[in-house]
């Protein structure tokens, strides 16, 4: 389970013309966001996104909402709306799809050209509505009004479910740029008109809640980039989110005053930026971008180099390329920069390529000693004039770990909304909203969905907990045969180990005696249960091992009676 909550009891049926909301990622950890909406037995879903693994994850490839609360109600989905394009908001959409893929998304153009995008990978045709800022669609008993919103990746929107139970403002991912780089800030005109219609349900971005202040604007990066660039002495890798296009546009523009080609690496950044220029969102300067594959035609002081990495992920280009498990080979006199900020749980994968890159002579240049990102997120400051703009009567805090969740919720309470008023919940938590009041309501279970290689949540907390035990502690394997007439040992113990401290036999020598005379012990009543002399053979030489060696290998213990 990701948030358990025994504390709270099952959900009971949901009131006649109440709304419900189920959250099933995104509340608590930074990702993997999904929201359900239950309105007169119908469900509207709002995003559907992934987590990435930690460190204490591995193998792992992708972690995604557990479906299982919905899943024998999909076919009240009346669809899933999608706030905007970024992975930990629509990643999760192809496996919900598999499970029903006539279910309609509906988002902005962008958004939806780059889950179809995905979606061909997989091989699901989905079923589509495009909206843009203004639109009201009817779906379901759901009237849905979408909102202009600032975010990091263009084409955002905060979406306004209007039902007979309430209005519920959810804004997405968003901050309030004043002068972004494609001139569409977020609409706090329409953030008014709704307050004034009364919001019933405030549901909003919590990432940046503990900042004080206010976001700086994206444009702010271009001169560190103009002087990063004009620095340079030989290639410039830029690592930054695929589908950052806000990020690449700037590279993009820097290159060009600077007399540099962009190549584009990695295949998820190609895909979303052939996406992103084909619908008019990148502007391309003529003559910047060129093929990966024509870079090493070109002088290394012209070379510019746009990939995925900049969290550590290990398959990613740059991680790659750190390892030295890449086509482009960095070398002395590289400038790498980190276009991104650190997301929590990746601070050790990432410094680890920083280390790797500097260890290869390049120089790096990242958040920590240039300033060559700035959040998506709305800070105190900006959430602080939401509140007072709109005046919910109600304020569930979205999109965040607790402490997020928390520092959001204070700033609700600072500027007048009840305490009372304020729920803050995680994953699987059900909240009502009922006569005008939102109220915790119960919990349903809600755990981690793991990708793993080709399977889909066939990999459990055990599993991992043993992949852990394998990789710190190591694996110890006892063979013994016993007499099934006598109960005495007849052959063995014999030991086979692997990452475990020391070499040969002798190592095992203490430890055989305790075997033998445990065994002996436990047939002494006639009983020779081979299971009941393996959990003997388990504890016995665990004993011995973590008092001896203080360590806490896999120990798989092999009893065969003859």
């Amino acid at each position: 389970m990701s948030h358990p909550h025994p504390e709270l009891a099952p959900p009971p049926p949901l009131a006649d013309g109440a709304l419900r909301v189920l959250p099933l990622g995104g509340l608590g950890e930074v990702g993997r966001n999904m929201a359900v909406l239950e309105h007169r037995g119908k469900l509207l879903v709002i995003d559907c996104g992934v987590l990435f693994p930690e460190e204490n994850q591995p193998g792992v490839d992708l972690i995604l909402p557990d479906f299982s609360p919905i899943a024998d109600r999909l076919h009240d989905v009346v669809a899933i709306v999608l706030t905007h394009g970024h992975e930990d908001h629509i990643g999760a959409v192809p496996y919900l799809l598999r499970l029903k893929p006539d279910i309609p998304l509906v988002g902005s153009q962008l958004t939806l050209a780059l889950i179809e995008a995905k979606l061909k990978e997989h091989r699901i045709t989905p079923y589509t509505l495009p909206v843009r800022e203004g639109q009201v669609e009817q779906i379901g008993p759901f009237g849905c009004e979408f909102i202009a919103v600032n975010h990091s990746i263009p084409d955002a929107l905060a979406v306004a479910v209007r039902t007979s139970a309430g209005l519920v403002l959810h804004t997405g991912d968003f901050k309030m740029d004043q002068l972004p780089l494609d001139g569409r800030i977020t609409d706090l005109r329409a953030f008014a008109r709704l307050g004034e219609e009364g919001v019933d349900l405030f549901m909003v971005d919590s990432t940046n809640a503990e900042v004080p202040g206010f976001t700086a604007p994206e444009r702010g990066i271009g001169p560190v980039l103009d002087q990063v660039f004009g620095r340079a002495e030989r290639r410039v890798i830029v690592a930054s989110f695929a589908s950052h296009v806000h990020r690449v546009q700037q590279v993009l523009d820097a290159a060009d005053r600077h007399g540099r080609k962009v190549a584009l690496v990695g295949r998820s950044m190609v895909r979303n930026m052939g996406v992103a220029a084909e619908l008019g969102y990148l502007n391309v300067p003529p003559g910047v971008l060129v093929d990966v594959k024509r870079v090493d035609e070109l002088p290394e002081d012209q070379v510019v180099l746009m990939c995925t990495g900049s969290q550590g992920e290990p398959m990613a280009a740059l991680s790659r390329m750190a390892n030295r498990d890449h086509r482009i080979v960095v070398g002395e006199g590289d400038t790498v920069v980190l276009a991104s900020s650190l997301i929590p749980g990746n601070e050790n994968a990432v410094f680890r390529v920083i280390n790797g890159l500097i260890r290869l002579g390049a120089k790096v240049v990242h958040s920590g000693n240039a300033k060559v990102h700035v959040s998506g997120h709305a800070s105190a400051g900006e959430l602080l004039y939401c509140y007072n703009i709109i005046r919910p009567r109600n304020v569930m805090p979205v999109h965040g770990e607790y402490r997020h969740l928390v520092a959001n919720a204070e700033l609700a309470v600072q500027t007048g909304v009840p305490r009372e008023r304020v729920v803050i919940v995680e994953d699987g938590v059900v909240v009502d909203l009922v006569d005008g009041v939102a109220r915790i309501a119960g919990n349903v279970p809600c755990g981690y969905v793991y990708v793993d290689g080709s399977t889909v949540g066939e990999i459990t907390d055990a599993d991992l907990k043993d992949r852990r035990i394998l990789g710190e502690e190591g694996f110890i394997s006892v063979f013994v045969v016993v007499d099934a007439a006598t109960g005495k040992v007849v052959a063995g113990p014999e030991f086979n180990t692997r990452g475990f401290p020391g070499e040969g036999e002798e190592r095992f020598a203490q430890v055989r005696t305790r075997i033998v005379n445990a065994l002996t012990e436990a047939t002494s009543d006639g009983n020779v249960d081979a299971y009941r002399l393996q959990q003997v053979l388990r504890r016995t030489v665990g004993t011995w091992v973590a008092q001896v060696h203080r360590r806490r290998p896999m120990i798989i213990p092999v009893v065969v009676t003859a």
